[in-house]
């Protein structure tokens, strides 16, 4: 196996009762890659190396523990930023070699605090590229960071949170009365302008788009209005 050491993991007791083996094969250091994502939004996060005994870790404990390459030495995620990852899922390729991690997250990702250990954008392609919230609240939060004179998005944050409010109040109207005319189109122009105005008050406010996402998910608010059901 090219210098490569199998391991044959019965999973049958880890995974609810079904029953079938999976064969990983560690490097010629007993390492496998382990590319960790985060559940809700599928960003990948972080790329780190297990071992088995840092896999059968994970799997036993349900949060993500790595070897680390450097230090030669088992690592637990958030043992000391409280940064846990909970582990959701872990899927292997289909040669056995690589293995991918959903998690849901307690913090940041990278040391640096970034979200994700991946941020340094290298090429994007403007053609191909789709749109996104997250995209788009990233341009938002660079328009932030770094002030574009002339930028509307500039300009909002530069007058601060009332101006910022102000347009969220203003759009919203726009949509109840875009919606009350019965206009489709209008309605969605409208509902655009307050997506927009809603992003940059969370970068200003330093939400970012997984928090709500997760606040949608634990409520499952498709069939509970909660926020309500509590101000009665």
């Amino acid at each position: 196996m090219c210098g490569r050491r199998a391991w044959r993991y019965d999973f049958k007791a880890q995974n609810e009762g079904r029953s079938g083996h999976m064969e990983l094969k560690f490097d010629e250091k007993g390492l496998i890659p382990a590319i960790v994502q985060d559940h809700y939004t599928k960003e990948v996060l972080t790329l780190a190396y297990m071992n088995a005994e840092s896999l059968a870790i994970t799997i036993d404990e349900r949060k993500t523990c790595f070897f680390s390459r450097s230090r030669q030495e088992l690592w637990r995620k958030g043992e000391t930023s409280g940064n846990f990852q909970h582990v959701v899922s872990i899927t292997a390729d289909c040669d056995g070699d690589a293995l991918v991690v959903e998690v849901v997250k307690d913090g940041p990702a990278c040391h640096t605090g970034a979200e994700s250990c991946f941020f340094d954008r290298l090429y994007l392609s403007e053609e191909l590229k789709p749109f996104s919230y997250e995209g788009l609240y990233d341009l938002i939060k660079g328009r932030k960071t770094d002030p574009q004179e002339g930028s509307y998005t500039t300009y909002l944050f530069n007058k601060g949170m009332d101006k910022i409010l102000k347009k969220v109040g203003e759009e919203s109207t726009e949509v109840i009365i875009a919606a009350a005319k019965g206009d489709k189109a209008e309605t969605v122009f409208e509902i655009a302008d307050v997506c927009y105005h809603i992003l940059v008050l969370m970068v200003q406010m330093g939400i970012s788009t997984q928090e709500v996402t997760a606040e949608l998910e634990k409520r499952h608010v498709v069939d509970h209005k909660v926020k309500q059901e509590r101000m009665q």
